[in-house]
């Protein structure tokens, strides 16, 4: 696919190359009947040999082309974590929406520099569309050609749109301050997975509040938001790249009022 990539980062192309390979590992299991296992002993928490096949080819890659660098992946595990560059992959972000036949799950391609995301990517290889960023820029290519990604302005609760993959992510004490929010802003929306963060991204929404989140579920995309505008933290404004509670935001004066209101008294 080529991709239009107002990014210069040395690394950038290569995101193009992890995605072609994920997506050619993936997609023919896609919507054609395959046995899906639990990881769980308590509870469900799905895993294909799509989800394996995915990460699999990208790890070739990357251990061909940059045997220096780290991976920290969700099916395989860590190799060589203090490396200066880590890759963080997960080849399906929303199993659940992957094995229901909706094409609301993407492949995450995310690099730390330094311990701090970098780069990043989440592919729908379904739909054919690749949302990009290095967060200094954001970029979108698919259906829609090839556009910039910027966030919209959004400074009320009033006016907002916000998502979350489902209120059950949030223990009871997260539950009341996002039930509040959810209940002052203007829509709301579930079940969008990593397509959330792309969507605040591209300014079709103004916010995503998630928890239990692990690295390989935001380290790609927070890129990809910061790149268009916008901001990820945890709900406590402090560094999200290991994952846990999560607020993006399009625009830094809602964030500001989100901070406020999910603040979790102790």
């Amino acid at each position: 696919m080529t991709q239009r990539m107002p990014s210069s980062h040395p690394l950038a192309p290569f995101l193009d190359t992890l995605a072609d390979a994920a997506s050619e590992a993936i997609m023919p299991h896609f919507r054609q009947g395959f046995a899906v296992d639990n990881k769980w002993e308590s509870g469900f928490d799905p895993v294909t040999v799509a989800d394996r096949n995915g990460e699999t080819a990208m790890r070739a890659l990357i251990n061909a082309a940059h045997a220096d660098h780290g991976i920290l992946g969700e099916e395989h595990g860590p190799e060589n974590l203090d490396a200066d560059n880590v890759w963080v992959l997960d080849p399906i972000d929303g199993t659940r929406a992957f094995i229901t036949g909706l094409p609301t799950w993407g492949t995450l391609i995310g690099l730390k520099t330094g311990g701090k995301p970098s780069l990043g990517m989440m592919v729908q290889p379904y739909i054919g569309e690749r949302f990009g960023g290095d967060g200094s820029a954001a970029w979108y290519q698919g259906p829609l050609g090839a556009k910039t990604l910027r966030t919209r302005a959004c400074s009320s609760l009033a006016e907002a749109t916000i998502f979350t993959t489902t209120p059950s992510l949030f223990t009871p004490e997260e539950r009341a301050p996002y039930d509040k929010v959810e209940g002052a802003v203007q829509l709301s929306r579930y079940g969008t997975d990593c397509y959330a963060y792309c969507m605040v991204a591209a300014g079709h929404g103004d916010a995503v509040i998630e928890s239990g989140l692990q690295a390989y579920d935001i380290v790609a995309l927070v890129p990809i938001v910061e790149g268009a505008g916008g901001v990820v933290t945890t709900w406590t404004g402090g560094s999200p790249v290991d994952g846990g509670r999560i607020v993006a935001s399009g625009d830094p004066a809602l964030h500001d009022i989100l901070l406020r209101e999910l603040a979790i008294a102790h």
